[in-house]
């Protein structure tokens, strides 16, 4: 386990963060089909994303801590269970982020309609509660359902809606491949902590389902990806550019067919971002042009 010069930043989790860029990205694609790109909605909107990751990051950081499910944990550095860092400076960095992520949402709903506080609740809520609260959904298989709805569906068509002031039929579209590789990204995380995770009794899905299932779980939320790509281009010729991305996404996928586990799978995680950051670039300029 390697700490960086900054235990503030690897308890962000970099490695997660493509997670947060690529739907505003794909999103402000959307609306430039649509014929607007409003610049300023556009970095709010990154700034919204990014700041919710990284307070989920936190408060998850913050509640599995507390709870001592980290205590023998095989990833990435966790700031209470290392004892880095007490568990009210966590919680507080949490705080923050989702102060951050409501400030810049709270921008977003003056120009694009008041509703949207909604939404923004529904986001911060779901990023404290993924391990917070009494009974943390994390907890119980639901994560993946989740990180699909709001970094992919929401964030997604989010993006584009602030910009266009509607939701056309594309969002939708280039929302769930976005979301599928978000998904793939919590589940190769969840592979990876199957064993500790049960000893904690933290009954994620692939807890629930078993390795094998969840190697099959994290290869078809990827082909999945690519191949909705590809099929965007019956609205979006340009679309299945983003299977230009493939060649980052091969090698991690045959590493977890191949069975690899715990620390083998630290390596996957960074490239599962690798190739869904390529991937969120190419089908945002395939969905612009």
């Amino acid at each position: 386990m390697t700490i960086t010069r900054s235990p503030w930043l690897a308890g962000a989790r970099p490695r997660t963060l493509p997670a947060s860029a690529v739907p505003v990205l794909v999103g402000t694609a959307v609306a430039r089909a649509g014929g607007q790109v409003v610049w300023w909605r556009a970095v709010a909107a990154l700034v919204v994303s990014v700041a919710l990751q990284v307070g989920t990051n936190y408060a998850n950081d913050y509640s599995d801590g507390v709870r001592g499910t980290d205590e023998r944990r095989v990833g990435p550095i966790r700031l209470v269970a290392s004892g880095l860092k007490s568990p009210k400076a966590v919680k507080r960095a949490a705080l923050l982020s989702f102060g951050v992520a409501g400030a810049g949402g709270l921008a977003l709903a003056a120009a694009a309609g008041w509703w949207l506080l909604a939404v923004g609740a529904a986001c911060i809520a779901a990023g404290w509660l993924y391990t917070g609260g009494p009974r943390p959904y994390g907890y119980s298989g639901l994560g993946e359902l989740f990180v699909f709805v709001f970094f992919g569906l929401v964030a997604t068509a989010g993006t584009a809606y602030v910009q266009l002031g509607r939701l056309p039929a594309l969002a939708v579209v280039a929302a769930v491949p976005v979301g599928l590789f978000a998904v793939a990204l919590l589940v190769v995380n969840n592979l990876r902590d199957i064993p500790t995770d049960e000893l904690a009794g933290k009954r994620t899905l692939a807890v629930r389902v078993g390795a094998e299932a969840t190697r099959k779980l994290y290869a078809a939320c990827v082909v999945g990806a690519f191949g909705l790509a590809a099929g965007a281009a019956a609205i979006r010729p340009w679309a299945p550019l983003a299977l230009l991305a493939l060649p980052l996404a091969a090698a991690p996928v045959r590493r977890v067919l191949a069975g690899a586990r715990g620390p083998q799978l630290l390596p996957v995680l960074g490239a599962t971002g690798r190739a869904q950051l390529a991937f969120g670039v190419l089908l945002a300029v395939g969905v612009w042009i």
